[in-house]
């Protein structure tokens, strides 16, 4: 794929891949690394999420790196099949979203590479672990500020993001029935007014909109939008064709609007919208310092999130966009911090200008850079369009 003004689709590829192969030996018991240079450590969510790009690209060192990442994080899994945020260390607990990570990366392993069993032990306790994340005991999760992917974001209750990975495991792992369950769980609105009524439970679909909310509980809920949570939405099947369609033209036109205020530069749309600001009751002091309005988890433009999201895109039947996106973020991930690199692979970007503002050469952003072009490239949703499920 090229297009003239555009960065070569193949050239960011093959930048891709080498970032991962560099980061595939770090200081810590010889595992890999979470970013080129700022993060050496082995991040656990961050290697499950690359897991789709490293399967989908079929290179042998780097799916014998991620057995290696997925053994020894099972090794360290809790007593109670809960597993630690650090892959190397299994006191670093308290993630609410790295055991159904593991889960879906497990499952994906086995898909590709056929080894139906691999981890069935460490599986089973996790699976077990998820068992006792409902408080009502009725399958669908919930979590604790700070705890999943956004340690500077605060998802209360039945957040959005966890739910669409467990969907995915259950599914992968032949749970029909309890997949159904958490889909229809999902799948209802959330609840409106000061007063819950009795067996009302609530969920997550908001009246008149075609996005999934953020999270909810009870009588509290966040109706701002979460890109990475709504685009696995669509990708695990949580959404309908039709709400997907819907879904993909809401985001583009509520990016435009962000762009004619002068809050959003370039094509790709940030990982939460509308920005928390100074004055709004879901503000908090922490944001001033780490989460201001058009960065990090507060509207940052984060590269993995964007390749999920033009999968998405792919998913709901709008290829010509989902292309037109691709080339966005190739133009995208060749900005760094270190003006010596020729691609960056940034952490994430600000929305107000798109300049790199994490860490260079992340893992997560070239493993899921290259899931996105090789899903385009085949015409086809990789893992989760497959029929086949592993045998839990």
């Amino acid at each position: 794929m090229k297009k003239n003004g555009y960065v070569p689709i193949e050239e960011a590829k093959t930048a891709a891949l080498n970032v991962l192969l560099h980061n595939c030996r770090g200081p810590y018991q010889g595992l890999p690394r979470t970013a080129g240079w700022g993060y050496p450590e082995p991040y656990t969510r961050d290697w499950m999420i690359a897991s789709l790009g490293i399967l989908a690209s079929g290179n042998e060192k780097l799916i014998g790196t991620l057995r290696q990442v997925l053994i020894t994080v099972a090794k360290n899994q809790s007593e109670h099949g809960h597993i630690p945020s650090l892959v190397h260390d299994p006191e670093d607990r308290g993630a609410s979203d790295t055991t159904p990570l593991f889960l879906l990366a497990a499952a994906l392993f086995c898909q590709a590479t056929g080894e139906i069993h691999f981890l069935d032990e460490a599986v089973q306790k996790a699976l077990i672990w998820m068992d006792y994340q409902s408080p009502d005991d009725r399958i669908i999760l919930s979590q604790l500020p700070t705890s999943d992917w956004r340690d500077e974001q605060w998802i209360l209750g039945y957040g959005l993001f966890i739910n669409t990975i467990y969907y995915a495991v259950l599914r992968l792992f032949g749970y029909d029935t309890k997949a159904s369950r958490l889909k229809e769980l999902m799948s209802r609105f959330v609840v409106r007014g000061e007063r819950q009524h009795r067996h009302v439970h609530e969920g997550l679909v908001m009246p008149h909109k075609p996005y999934y909310a953020i999270w909810s509980y009870k009588v509290h809920r966040s109706e701002r939008f979460d890109l990475l949570g709504n685009s696995l939405a669509i990708l695990t099947g949580i959404a309908s064709p039709t709400r997907s369609k819907s879904l993909v033209q809401w985001i583009e036109r509520e990016c435009d609007g962000l762009r004619k205020k002068g809050k959003l530069s370039g094509d790709l749309p940030p990982c939460l919208f509308p920005f928390i600001q100074s004055t709004d009751p879901d503000w908090r002091p922490r944001y001033e310092m780490y989460n201001r309005p058009g960065e990090y988890h507060n509207g940052g433009i984060w590269p993995f999130i964007c390749a999920f999201y033009i999968v998405a895109v792919l998913a709901s039947g709008q290829k010509q966009l989902a292309e037109k996106k691709l080339y966005s973020l190739t133009e995208l991930v060749r900005h760094s911090r270190n003006q010596e690199l020729d691609f960056g692979f940034n952490e994430w970007h600000k929305a107000q200008n798109a300049s790199p503002s994490g860490q260079d050469w992340q893992t997560w952003s070239a493993a899921m850079y290259l899931y996105a072009t090789i899903c385009l490239e085949k015409g086809k949703i990789l893992f989760f369009e497959q029929e086949e499920k592993v045998k839990g």
